[in-house]
């Protein structure tokens, strides 16, 4: 059966016409039903983490974290099936469908789903249907968004005192029912907390219809958007005026309504600050998947809404490493040479007695994970630095440098020049990643992108046809260099060249704009 046929019918655990069901048949592949937790990855659970670096294919939601598919395997299929409220919609029906097909064809899938699949996520009909189809499946709880998004707003959903109960609501059931399934008047009377999923374009009507059942209209209630993503904003008030503060102060879905003494607690409890130094900003990083997560993380911990545009992967080459006992000095360019020098070795020990020179905190750091202390580092992160810093202690005889496919030549023809026989090993190159359209427009209507190597800036004014728009952060004067020769002007570059010193330039020139904006004001 192929997704363009039929899909999966509506009705609770039925399988699609044609299908037999089966349990356990030889060839058939596992369905996870993973939770990927309520948006901050760190919240993601380590069986999550694991599932989506072994699957062959994944279907994965608009609400899952950003950095959640950064572990996915380079060759694994990956299926956007996101729904966002008022927008583009993938119909449940394909999606079931598109999981049960992938399975049957014996491949592992992970449906990865935004909070926990149990929780308004519609896991329970995926489950049905995988057993109707006779489809082994797993599912993989997560943290949801409804306990999760109170407690970074310093709201516990339950309080000894205050509440001993907690019930969590639909704010938006299915419009294609007759009539609501939820008891108002029952619920007005539930002696605890409520929590609201996706309620915010009927907030006046869970009010209204709360008070109409008897909830005092001065009630606590609170309103949390977007909850522990590094742009979280919340809102509080009463049931009377909740539903005029979220329109006065422009919250969006997605978001959790608190209703309850609970909400009061907000202000005594709020451990994490919003006003963040970059709340607000969206910022987008261009960095190769793999290596995106950890500048992304710091970024979100500021405040940011950090948004994704790889513009270039990294793609090792199949690339012998040769017998070291020729040379006397090895110098790592990068955190990829050290990864892929070491993918090719037995061990550390075939570095010993060779004196090993590393450019950057990061490929130091790498080098020391696999058990290497660099003997030369430069003090800057550049060729021109390492290559003043090996001048001043050579010569040297023979030297090895593993390196990109296409690199600067500064390196190596400045140690022959001093008589040294360079030996350049290409290990990996970099190539453009295919962006999306929308992963274009996102990061051009960005506050700022930021650009950690020249190939990043090249790649993604190749796929987007300029670099207009957002402020440009640079590592270093080498991607400055690139930039300019693209026809843009670099707002910013970073004095230490490694990635956290382009965020503390990025904070730098937030911090000095807004101080002038103050002044003008």
């Amino acid at each position: 059966m192929s997704a363009s046929e039929p899909p999966v019918s509506g009705e609770r655990g039925s399988a699609p016409e044609g299908w037999t069901p089966i349990r356990s048949q030889p060839g058939v592949g596992t369905v996870y039903l993973v939770g990927a937790g309520p948006g901050d990855p760190g919240l993601m659970t380590v069986r999550a983490v694991e599932l989506i670096a072994r699957a062959d294919v994944i279907l994965f939601d608009k609400l899952i974290p950003e950095s959640a598919l950064v572990d996915a395997r380079a060759d694994a299929e990956l299926i956007d099936v996101g729904k966002i409220g008022g927008g583009k919609q993938v119909p449940q029906d394909t999606t079931t469908t598109l999981v049960i097909e992938h399975a049957r064809a014996g491949r592992s899938v992970v449906r990865l789903k935004g909070g926990d699949p149990f929780v308004f996520g519609r896991g329970g009909e995926e489950a049905l249907a995988c057993v109707a189809a006779g489809v082994p499946f797993e599912v993989v709880p997560a943290v949801t968004s409804g306990i999760a998004a109170p407690a970074y707003a310093g709201i516990p959903v339950t309080q000894r005192g205050v509440t001993s109960a907690v019930a969590f609501v639909t704010g938006h059931e299915d419009p294609d029912k007759p009539e609501t399934l939820i008891d108002w008047p029952a619920l007005a009377a539930f002696p605890g907390t409520l929590c609201f999923y996706m309620g915010i374009r009927t907030l006046d009507r869970i009010a209204e219809q709360l008070v109409a059942g008897g909830r005092p209209a001065d009630e606590p209630a609170a309103v949390i958007m977007r909850g522990t993503y590094g742009d979280q904003r919340s809102v509080r008030g009463t049931l009377a005026d909740i539903a005029e503060r979220v329109r006065d102060a422009e919250i969006r879905a997605p978001a959790i309504t608190v209703v309850g003494g609970v909400a009061a607690l907000h202000d005594e409890l709020g451990w994490l600050s919003e006003a963040r130094p970059l709340g607000g900003l969206r910022i987008a990083v261009t960095r190769a998947r793999a290596q995106a997560s950890g500048i992304a993380a710091t970024l979100a911990g500021l405040g940011a809404s950090v948004i994704e545009a790889p513009a270039i992967r990294i793609e090792p080459l199949d690339t012998e490493i040769p017998a070291l006992d020729p040379y006397g000095l090895v110098v790592f360019t990068s955190v990829n040479a050290v990864t892929q020098f070491f993918a090719g070795v037995a061990d550390a020990r075939v570095l010993s007695g060779t004196t090993v020179a590393a450019i950057g905190p990061g490929t130091v750091a790498e080098l020391r994970r696999h058990g290497i202390a660099a003997d030369i580092v430069p003090p800057r992160s550049i060729s021109e630095s390492v290559l003043e810093e090996l001048t001043a202690r050579g010569p040297w005889g023979r030297v090895l440098i593993p390196r990109a496919e296409e690199a600067r030549e500064v390196l190596p023809d400045g140690l022959r020049a001093e008589g040294a026989q360079v030996d350049v090993l290409p290990l990996y190159r970099t190539v453009a990643e295919a962006l999306t359209a929308e992963e274009r427009e996102a990061a051009l209507g960005a506050d700022y992108v930021l650009f950690t190597s020249a190939s990043s800036a090249r790649y993604l004014h190749e796929s987007a046809g300029t670099l207009d728009g957002p402020r440009i952060v640079s590592i270093g004067p080498v991607t400055s260099d690139a930039i300019r020769a693209l026809g843009r002007e670099v707002d910013v570059e970073a004095c230490d060249h490694t990635p956290d010193g382009v965020v503390a330039a990025l904070l730098a020139d937030v911090s000095a704009r807004g101080a002038a904006d103050d002044r003008d004001q």
